[in-house]
C-alpha cells in the first residue's frame, strides 16, 4: 500500500506546512488566534491544538512514546499558550520526521484502545499511517481557510511545490 519513502515525503511534507501555517499565524494577534470562526474545533489555535494533540496521540500509538492527557473533545485546550505551542509543534514535527526515517516496511497491524470508540482496535499499519498524514491535512486546510479569511498568506500547500521535490 505504502512505502518507507512516501513515509518519510509525507513527513517532510507535514513538516513544511506547519512550519507555513505557524509563521503565518505568527503575524496574528492572539485575539485573532482565539477567535472562534466556526471551524469544528473553533479557532485557529483550537485547530492547530487539536491537530497537535491528535499527532501526539497517533505517534504515542507508533513509536511507544507518552499518551496526551484528554480525548478529543479536550483536544482544542491541548496547549493554548502560542509560545509553548510553537516549541511543541515544531518538537512533534521533528519526532514525526525521526520516526519516519526509521520506518522501512509498513506491514502488520497496529492494535490500541481507541477513546473515541470506546474500544479495542485493530487495523493494518498502513491503513493508519495513512489516516495520520489524512487527518494532518484536512485539519491543516481548515487552519489555511481560517487564516486566508482574516489576511494571512501560508505559503502553498501543493505537494509537487514543496521544496527538494525535484526541482
Amino acid at each position: 500500500m505504502i512505502t518507507g519513502e512516501f513515509v518519510v515525503m509525507m513527513a517532510r511534507y507535514n513538516r513544511w506546512q506547519n512550519a507555513s501555517l505557524v509563521a503565518a499565524a505568527e503575524g496574528l494577534d492572539e485575539n485573532a488566534r482565539i477567535a472562534d470562526r466556526g471551524a469544528f474545533f473553533g479557532s485557529i489555535m483550537g485547530t492547530f491544538s487539536h491537530l497537535l494533540w491528535a499527532d501526539t496521540i497517533w505517534m504515542s500509538r507508533f513509536d511507544g512514546g507518552a499518551r496526551p492527557a484528554g480525548g478529543i473533545k479536550e483536544s482544542p485546550g491541548f496547549e493554548t499558550d502560542w509560545g509553548r505551542f510553537r516549541v511543541a509543534r515544531t518538537g512533534m514535527d521533528a519526532r514525526i520526521a525521526d520516526w519516519a526515517d526509521g520506518m522501512d516496511e509498513i506491514v502488520g497491524p497496529l492494535r490500541w484502545f481507541s477513546g473515541a470508540l470506546g474500544r479495542e482496535m485493530e487495523r493494518p499499519y498502513a491503513v493508519c499511517v495513512t489516516h495520520f498524514f489524512n487527518h494532518q491535512t484536512h485539519h491543516r486546510g481548515q487552519i489555511h481557510g481560517m487564516l486566508t479569511s482574516v489576511g494571512a498568506r501560508p505559503d502553498d500547500t501543493d505537494l509537487f511545490a514543496m521544496p527538494g521535490t525535484g526541482d
